[in-house]
């Protein structure tokens, strides 16, 4: 199966396999363009949603196979696919508790890109702490009308549907009384403002849901039971990623290369560092291997899937800090600048993982996660 998809992309690619890079895009608009006709000619093919029942437009296979095309994909270079907030967090979360009608409804539109998903999950108030979330849903004749304000949400500006949790029994317990919504992302109340991050892109966005109208079929799972429902979603987000590992053993690979051509391993404690990184993402691939097993197995991700988040964000800064160190003067240039190794591409994914350590939970969060679920730590005693 490697071989064959690995043949299909040399014939298939838009660009060089191996030693060409995708076009890079100064419109927003026009790159998302070029990433959904990209995912429609894998879904054609047969390259996308590889574990999904072919019912809903997969092959259904395994998660080793999964993996495999994940890493091919990785290898030569394709961006993240513009469906990822279906594809990863929405269709897993949507297997396990919809209904055969929002199965039907929702799963074939995602592998070709015909609609996008984002999760509307963080707010302004409620990040790492996301129980603690404000925004409020009220049941109404044939549904529900939710009222609140989210942050952090990836391509909002481009999706037709969002996954949304919303307090719908505000006398519950903090983890009870939330609802886990599926919101139409043109539905009147919408409002969607991108958010300019430190990269100079303007991925994320702040909405603002005013009134936004949620029909009873658009309800995932038991209400009230929302927090349940998202727990499956989360584990999907930190858990095994084949796309991250290959794109941190590409980057490993590409470091050790600059740094064989610009002298960097002449300095012996530069040389050590450089090994360091190396092992460290070694280590990152057997974490994943072991969240594979459990997946090959059957099992969901758990409470494994914190250590894998945890190991390899901090270790894409490790990383990201040595490459800064092996460029030298050139780390303060920017795409277009003379004399820069990577056009700026180093330097954009600098600022990118910069915020490993607080998507999909806080860092902290996953300490205590580790601790308690794994561990078997006594909890943290709740402040008087």
């Amino acid at each position: 199966m490697r071989a064959e998809f690995r043949d299909w992309l040399r014939a298939n690619l838009p660009w060089e396999y191996g030693t060409g890079l995708p076009p890079r895009f100064d419109d927003p608009d026009e790159e998302v363009e070029f990433l959904r006709d990209w995912q429609r000619k894998l879904h054609a093919a047969g390259w996308v949603a590889i574990t999904w029942p072919r019912e809903y437009g997969g092959r259904g296979l395994g998660p080793v196979e999964h993996a495999i095309v994940q890493e091919e994909l990785a290898r030569a270079r394709t961006p993240d696919p513009i469906a990822r907030g279906g594809m990863q967090l929405a269709a897993p979360t949507i297997m396990t508790f919809g209904t055969d009608d929002q199965k039907t409804r929702w799963l074939p539109r995602i592998p070709p890109a015909d609609e996008i998903w984002c999760q509307l999950f963080s707010e302004p108030g409620a990040g790492s702490d996301l129980a603690s979330l404000s925004t409020r849903a009220e049941q109404v004749a044939g549904g529900w009308v939710l009222n609140g304000v989210k942050v952090w949400t990836s391509l909002a500006q481009w999706a037709d549907w969002g996954t949304a949790l919303a307090r719908s029994d505000p006398d519950a317990p903090k983890h009870k009384g939330i609802t886990y919504f599926v919101v139409d992302m043109h539905a009147p109340g919408v409002d969607v403002q991108p958010l300019r991050q430190i990269t100079d892109d303007s991925e994320f966005n702040q909405v603002f849901l005013t009134d936004v109208f949620v029909p009873d079929d658009s309800v995932l799972g038991p209400i009230n039971e929302g927090w349940r429902v998202a727990n499956t979603n989360l584990a999907h987000e930190r858990g095994v990623n084949p796309r991250q590992l290959v794109a941190h053993l590409r980057l490993c690979a590409e470091l050790h290369r600059l740094a064989g051509d610009n002298g960097a391993y002449d300095d012996p404690r530069l040389a050590a560092r450089l090994a360091q990184a190396y092992a460290e993402v070694k280590i990152y691939q057997l974490h994943n291997w072991r969240t594979l097993s459990r997946l090959a197995k059957g099992k969901e991700p758990g409470s494994e899937a914190s250590v894998t988040k945890l190991y390899w964000s901090e270790m894409t800064k490790r990383l990201h800090d040595i490459a800064f160190d092996v460029l030298g003067p050139a780390s303060a240039l920017w795409k277009g600048a003379a004399g820069n190794p990577g056009d700026g591409t180093w330097q954009r994914s600098y600022l990118f993982y910069q915020a490993a350590s607080i998507f999909a939970g806080s860092n902290e969060i996953q300490r205590n996660l580790i601790g308690e679920r794994i561990l078997g730590l006594p909890r943290e005693p709740k402040s008087a």
